[in-house]
């Protein structure tokens, strides 16, 4: 893969910016608590965040409520994670108008698992349109390195599916490296099946980084693999392999094809590995034993690692591992992303150095 030298933007990200509320007691479930804790969410907003913090320019390109106290919540929140923004101030249209996401989350403890509900009635960045940015000025004058997509924004509305299909046009046209992230979800599909299938599909063909996890490429991409969940997961490396080649076969044009790993022990403790094809070399990180505090959010931090390390020019094992550690990071956060004090402190968790620096 050929990153531009000339950039203004490390990474560019489209997103639906909104709330998550959790506890204030950690671990405890929302139906018998009184107090929240409000954060600023969105999974690719969660991908952004690893890089950022680490010094690399990124822009969030998103849209707004405008007035609205949510959205300057949102913004100030964007800025303190370094990342830039920019999106169109969309009217509310009164009280029963358009709002910003709401995601209600337990994070579980022990053998109780966790549970999200998600509150996406109005959601403005379900209008989300190409025609409120400018494409020529963000790749062709700024220069991007990469554009990464999610197949949450992809599927959350007609006008973000073709939004996100012409972002990934418009950066095949100038030389930026496409990522996509499959992310499914059966209730966004719900009636627009034959729809998504045919724009995921084409956005696949053109991307330079594919991931997913098994449900991922089956259900997006219609790529046989293994079953979702259950037990012993290394067990079933073979058969990951195995769905990783079928994709390379069906998307030959992809340099880079990658999934995490995951077995729930209980609420706290996961096994959490990762396996990456690129150019024909494998890398496969084994599930080791993480602790969690909260889990969600710890694949999108797998994101934020592997391109952080694509984009600082690593050679690729330290991509993978990279983004296993930053993945591992951010389950130890109250928030869905983490937030690495510096590159040190991330290769001190792959290596397993968990000791107090003075």
């Amino acid at each position: 893969m050929k990153l531009k030298e000339k950039f203004q933007w490390a990474l560019v990200v489209p997103t639906s910016m909104g709330i998550r509320l959790t506890p204030t007691a950690q671990g405890q479930p929302v139906h018998k608590s009184d107090s929240l804790f409000m954060q600023a969410t969105s999974a690719e907003s969660n991908v952004a965040s690893v890089p950022a913090y680490l010094g690399l320019p990124v822009k969030v390109l998103t849209t707004f409520v405008k007035g609205s106290p949510v959205a300057q919540f949102i913004k100030d929140n964007l800025r303190s994670r370094n990342l830039a923004f920019e999106g169109k101030e969309v009217e509310q249209g009164g009280p029963w108008g358009l709002r910003h996401q709401i995601n209600i989350a337990d994070s579980g403890f022990g053998s109780r698992g966790p549970r999200v509900w998600n509150d996406r009635a109005g959601e403005v960045g379900r209008t989300l349109n190409v025609a409120d940015f400018d494409l020529e000025r963000l790749f062709g004058q700024e220069g991007v390195r990469i554009l990464h997509l999610s197949g949450l924004i992809g599927a959350l509305s007609h006008e973000t599916s073709i939004f996100c299909l012409e972002l990934a046009r418009a950066a095949k046209k100038y030389g930026t490296l496409i990522s996509f992230d499959l992310n499914f979800r059966a209730s966004f599909w719900k009636g627009r099946e034959e729809e998504l299938s045919s724009i995921f599909k084409e956005i696949a063909s053109i991307s330079d980084i594919l991931v997913g996890n098994e449900e991922d490429f089956q259900l997006c991409l219609g790529i046989e693999g293994p079953e979702a969940g259950g037990k012993d997961i290394t067990a079933k490396i073979e058969s990951f392999k195995g769905m990783i080649n079928n994709v390379k076969k069906a998307f030959p044009h992809t340099s880079v094809y990658a999934t995490t790993l995951r077995e729930v022990v209980d609420g706290n403790k996961h096994l959490w590995g990762a396996i990456m094809l690129e150019g024909g070399q494998w890398h496969v990180i084994e599930p080791r034993p993480i602790r969690v505090l909260d889990r969600i959010g710890g694949g999108d931090g797998f994101v934020g690692g592997l391109l952080h390390g694509i984009l600082k020019g690593w050679e690729p094992a330290k991509w993978a591992q990279f983004g296993w550690a930053t993945g591992a990071l951010a389950t130890t956060f109250i928030t869905d992303y983490g937030q690495p004090a510096d590159e040190e402190q991330v290769w001190s968790i792959w290596n397993g150095n968990a000791r107090v620096l003075r």
